[in-house]
């Protein structure tokens, strides 16, 4: 009772095998059956574990990635700002589509953002079944070339939020923070969101490069 137990509990079956022994007078005895162990199968293997934990991993920093990218396109697409003074003919105002750069930058992280919303199937995927390969490749891919698009629209967009911080007075470019001081800040806060999704973007290559390579 107790090995058919213990077998039933670490995944073995005993299956009963009858041995027949000869004696020296040609007379043959049959021996009471003796259990004998067979390993049918065994349990979750530490590779299968390791693949579940990477998947649970990746589907976390993809919801935060999705809130990075969502914030900064948010961001960006509600900066504007109106100086309170105006002469006849001009009117200062500053806004993000004045820019083609933050226009970019607007695209470039919406379209990250809602590629990371469409990608959570294919990582619940590699969660309840870490062995497919399919799905683990089709988001390397695809986090690669939105990582590409992310860096480029917030480096560019970086470029843009230094000269309106520092200006330029090699080219007679004034510093336009010094006026629009709620507009600066919101472009930069918008930019450092894209930078953290770009960190995440990379970690979560790197998890699906390890993943596919112990698959």
């Amino acid at each position: 009772m107790d090995l058919s137990r213990s077998g039933k509990e670490s995944g073995d079956v005993a299956i009963p095998v009858r041995e027949v022994k000869s004696s020296r007078s040609g007379k043959g005895t049959t021996a009471p059956p003796m259990p004998t162990t067979i390993r049918l199968g065994q349990g979750p293997s530490p590779a299968a574990g390791w693949g579940r934990g990477v998947g649970i991993i990746d589907l976390i920093l993809r919801i935060c990635a999705i809130t990075a990218t969502l914030a900064a396109a948010a961001v960006m697409g509600t900066t504007d700002q109106t100086l309170p003074f105006f002469t006849q003919f001009f009117q200062f105002q500053a806004s993000y589509d004045d820019f083609p750069t933050f226009t970019f930058f607007l695209a470039g992280n919406a379209i990250t953002c809602a590629y990371l919303v469409l990608s959570l199937p294919f990582s619940i995927v590699s969660i309840v079944r870490p062995h497919v390969i399919g799905a683990r490749m089709l988001l390397l891919i695809f986090d690669t070339i939105a990582l590409a698009l992310t860096v480029s629209a917030a480096s560019a967009a970086a470029a843009i939020v230094y000269l309106a911080h520092k200006g330029n007075p090699g080219t007679n470019w004034p510093a336009l923070c010094q006026q629009f001081n709620e507009f600066c800040p919101r472009v930069s806060g918008a930019v450092v969101g894209s930078f953290l999704a770009v960190l995440i973007l990379v970690v979560l290559v790197i998890l699906s490069a390890a993943a596919l390579r112990r698959i």
